[in-house]
């Protein structure tokens, strides 16, 4: 019988098979970390995410040193039915990263979306800022989107250097620093590995949450079984 780390690493090869070699060969970084969209089901998920970012990493973020409240008015600002929220979980569950993908809502610039992200700070290093980077470029592309930019303070070099790395260009002015994205049309290849992708994310989530489910049993009935253990023993003395 397969365990829970298989079951989730099979769903993840049978991801890679379905997209095949020659996909790899243009996105070699892709599939290996599931992203998938984030709904309102997820809200307390996102909000445990932002509060649990420390002083400096809200300041990056936000551009400000945003407190509680200030993340709380966030997250329920939130508009899931116009923008898109990605997201990376672990096992555990705990939502480790996730982007803010914002359409425009001027009529001008219906064709223009902003791109803001956050990594908890003991997952970094692993690429998963650019990764959700190039998950919101593949989706705003397929939306229509022509042009994609971040407000960033000049000193976030992690997030400058992913948009630079994309091909952006960037304008300094101060400690903020914006960095604007011409992105191509969508064509076959983004619009089936969109589908694709968000397929296996949501395939790998699915297992994640049996897996949280079926531990939780099982604690409640080693639980138990400890309560009865230690009842006999008493009884027993």
């Amino acid at each position: 019988m397969l365990n829970v780390g298989q079951l989730i690493k099979a769903s993840l090869e049978m991801g890679r098979r379905l997209l095949g070699p020659a996909w790899h060969a243009r996105h070699p970084a892709r599939a290996l970390v599931p992203i998938r969209s984030l709904g309102p089901s997820h809200l307390e998920r996102i909000r445990a995410h932002l509060l649990s970012l420390g002083p400096r990493d809200r300041y990056l973020r936000f551009g400000y040193a945003a407190n509680d409240e200030q993340i709380g008015r966030y997250v329920d600002g939130l508009n899931f039915e116009r923008d898109e929220i990605f997201g990376i979980y672990n096992r555990r569950l705990t939502l480790l990263a996730m982007a803010h993908l914002a359409f425009s809502v001027d009529p001008q610039c219906n064709s223009c979306a902003e791109f803001g992200v956050s990594v908890i700070e003991r997952v970094r290093g692993r690429g998963y800022g650019a990764r959700l980077f190039d998950r919101a470029v593949m989706h705003a592309r397929n939306e229509g989107v022509s042009l994609m930019f971040v407000h960033a303070l000049s000193e976030n070099t992690a997030m400058l250097k992913i948009a630079r790395k994309a091909g952006a260009s960037v304008e300094r002015e101060g400690g903020e620093s914006e960095c604007y994205l011409r992105l191509p049309p969508a064509d076959i290849d983004s619009r089936i590995s969109e589908l694709l992708e968000e397929q296996i994310a949501q395939t790998d989530y699915h297992l994640k949450v049996q897996a949280r489910q079926f531990l939780d049993v099982l604690k409640v009935v080693q639980d138990v079984r400890q309560g009865v253990r230690e009842a006999r023993e008493r009884t027993a003395r």
